[in-house]
């Protein structure tokens, strides 16, 4: 191929929307015969990210002989504050330790798309080199990203050439939406939080968990955020939830809920007559039926909406029996939204991940994130490199990002 003049710039809206989006289109067209997943941004190509502190998107423009131009390739990156490790700190008043966060300077890269009539040739490379340029512009001391451990591609791009290297392996939990409502027990009461008091309970209880962000209370207070749930058996000691924080139950479990159907909608495609048939079959039963519970494939041939689920935590042993029916309360809420799966990412040790329903065919049980540390004299000599530290049993994953 003859040499291209690539321009890499900031994505302008009114200009780029519709370029945007064909790169998006060109890069989602699955291999032939089998299934794929497809994203709508809904007309916002910056949804993912601008819920963000700081969010910037570039394209990759190609400049032809005469002047006009096209939009080949593009980027988006974010930047936050979050947890990287913890300290202990001793109170000289009554000698007790208490634990205090390790804060970091965190970016995100997420949606490098490459248009397939132009990979490569570097393009992908320079996106990610400029969108560097602009984290180390704003003091940024770890960059990572997420993939596909199977997306080879990419995998070789950052840990290859960019200079990343592997770092977590989380667990993506999908739960379809079924036609039936979940039924909650009656001997567990479920609570819900003020965006004051659920960011009270996290700061609390979760400021310590790797990757939690220190802007907890503009994530809690977001629109997009449905609430934060507690729920408590109804034999318990609960005092009720002013008393959560000084005198909590002995089993306990929380989360959030974040609303991805206004971010962006999915699509399966590829699927055979065959298949969406007995998926359909499925769903006739159970909304004919729904007493017996039967598990019944969602419409996700169509495009459909989710909710993410964020925030896990617990206490107590009892807590994954809690969290299971807290899901169930999810799922029911994600059903009266119109939503077709729920979702959640948790560590691939999480405790509470035997409490959270899922189905294994539509789930990722190793999701890949790759980290790069740009400054050595950034860190707190208590955590020094992140990039070397071994995993903990949680993460606490931003639903802004996902």
């Amino acid at each position: 191929m003859e040499d291209v003049l690539v321009r890499i710039r900031e994505y302008e809206a009114e200009k780029d929307c519709l370029g945007v989006e064909e790169v998006e289109r060109r890069c989602e067209v699955g291999p032939s015969g089998k299934m794929s997943l497809f994203t709508d941004l809904l007309g916002d190509p910056i949804s993912r990210v601008r819920h963000s502190p700081a969010f910037r998107m570039l394209v990759a423009e190609k400049i032809g002989k005469d002047q006009e131009t096209e939009i080949i390739g593009l980027i988006r990156g974010c930047i936050k504050t979050v947890t990287c490790g913890k300290k202990h700190s001793r109170n000289i008043k009554n000698t007790t330790t208490i634990t205090l966060p390790i804060y970091t300077k965190l970016a995100y890269i997420l949606g490098l798309r490459v248009s397939p009539s132009h990979r490569r040739m570097g393009i992908g490379l320079k996106l990610v080199v400029q969108m560097e340029e602009w984290f180390r512009e704003n003091g940024v001391e770890y960059s990572y990203m997420a993939t596909d451990q199977d997306n080879e591609a990419s995998v070789k791009l950052f840990t290859d050439r960019c200079g990343y290297s592997k770092f977590r392996t989380p667990s993506i939990l999908v739960q379809p939406v079924f036609a039936h409502r979940v039924k909650i027990s009656p001997r567990v009461h479920i609570f819900k939080l003020t965006p004051s008091q659920a960011e009270l309970l996290y700061r609390k209880k979760f400021s310590t968990t790797e990757f939690f962000p220190r802007d907890i209370d503009s994530v809690l207070n977001n629109k997009l955020n449905l609430g934060t749930f507690v729920a408590v058996r109804v034999d318990s000691d609960f005092k009720g939830i002013d008393m959560l924080l000084t005198d909590p139950p002995k089993s306990w479990a929380v989360l959030s809920i974040w609303n991805c159907k206004d971010v962006f909608s999915l699509e399966v495609r590829g699927a055979s007559r065959v298949r969406r048939g007995l998926a359909k079959t499925t769903r006739i039963m159970d909304r004919a039926f729904p007493w017996l519970g039967i598990p019944s494939i969602p419409e996700v041939f169509k495009p459909f909406g989710l909710h993410f689920l964020y925030g896990l935590g617990g206490y107590g042993t009892h807590s994954v029996k809690l969290m299971k029916i807290l899901c169930g309360f999810a799922h029911n809420l994600a059903k009266d939204y119109g939503c077709s799966v729920v979702a959640t990412e948790v560590a691939s040790e999480e405790p509470l991940k035997l409490g959270i329903p899922h189905w294994k065919k539509l789930s990722c049980a190793e999701d890949l994130w790759c980290i790069k540390r740009f400054g050595e004299d950034y860190s707190d000599g208590s955590v020094g490199d992140w990039t070397k530290s071994s995993p903990g049993l949680s993460i606490f994953v931003d639903p802004r990002e996902f």
